[in-house]
């Protein structure tokens, strides 16, 4: 498994990351099976959020991690926070507070390594989430920070506060979400395409040296289901199978791929909790696509040159 090093620190990562929202759903056992099988493959980074579950999947992966032959130092846990699902995002000192103190307890740590704030908060305060950060990094419960879904000048808003560097913006990205590349690549046209939701957040980021964290690799729309496999996309699954035979993988390992040759060194976090998928998706880290590839795939799921 390649690694990087998470926001230019001396950190070095696994290009892919477990992601654990769906591990609410499987027993202790299967969970157990599949953190081994997950750091087996070389992933050592494990991302999470308290409202996964609604704080069953923390819970299921503490509660698995003990049982496992994988150590707690051996891996890198992150967590989320600030959500309180449809009634608000919440950066209040109280409530990330809490939040902080339910997720270890939920996953068995006495720290985190990461803690991101979960979406933006339009009534966020920087100075007091710099307090809150100060406080979490001095007790000694969260060593590194970042955030997720912001856009850069939220981003910057909440940075020039701190006394750390973010080191993370985890957002989506993947063949079928491509907003991010669409309106750099029609720049200068006035199509729909060219339209900037992102305010240039690859290219910031990049400029910043932020960790773009990829969620939903293999997802369409907002949580609309898979494009693998999916006979809505027969020509994106054409040319997946057609790079998977070249590459001797699957579908899963050559869409991690694509976002994987990516400049801005992404990380990938993928949401599978089958063992088999794992192994498959963790093979990205092993391909490097061509130019011309990364374009074919490009067209493939529906995107155009100006």
């Amino acid at each position: 498994m390649k690694q990087l090093s998470l926001g230019e620190t001396n950190w070095q990562v696994s290009e892919i990351a477990f992601g654990a929202w769906r591990m609410d759903a499987l027993s202790v056992d299967k969970a157990v099976k599949a953190i081994e099988t997950a750091y087996d493959c070389g992933i050592n980074f494990v991302d999470n959020a308290d409202m996964y579950g609604k704080g069953e999947s923390e819970q299921r992966f503490g509660d698995a991690l003990k049982q496992s032959s994988v150590k707690r130092e051996d891996l890198y846990i992150q967590t989320k926070a600030a959500i309180v699902p449809g009634k608000k995002y919440d950066f209040s000192r109280e409530h990330i507070m809490n939040a902080i103190d339910g997720s270890m307890k939920r996953l068995g740590v006495d720290y985190l390594d990461s803690f991101l704030l979960h979406r933006p908060d339009p009534l966020m305060e920087p100075e007091e989430v710099a307090d809150i950060f100060d406080d979490l990094q001095q007790s000694g419960k969260v060593r590194h920070f970042g955030v997720s879904n912001f856009n850069p000048q939220q981003f910057l808003l909440v940075q020039e506060s701190l006394n750390q560097k973010l080191l993370v913006n985890q957002v989506q990205f993947s063949l079928m979400h491509t907003g991010m590349i669409d309106h750099g690549i029609h720049s200068n046209m006035a199509d729909d395409r060219s339209i900037n939701h992102d305010g240039e957040l690859i290219e910031f980021s990049r400029r910043m040296g932020v960790t773009l964290q990829a969620w939903s690799p293999f997802q369409y729309g907002m949580f609309e289901g898979v494009f693998i496999d999916n006979p809505d996309f027969p020509e994106l699954n054409a040319e997946l199978q057609k790079l998977g035979e070249k590459y001797g993988v699957s579908k899963n390992a050559i869409a991690a791929a694509w976002i994987l040759r990516h400049p801005a060194k992404m990380q990938v976090i993928i949401g599978t909790m089958n063992p088999k998928h794992i192994i498959d998706s963790c093979q990205a880290a092993d391909i490097e696509l061509t130019h011309q590839e990364w374009y074919d795939l490009y067209f493939a799921a529906g995107n155009d040159l100006p």
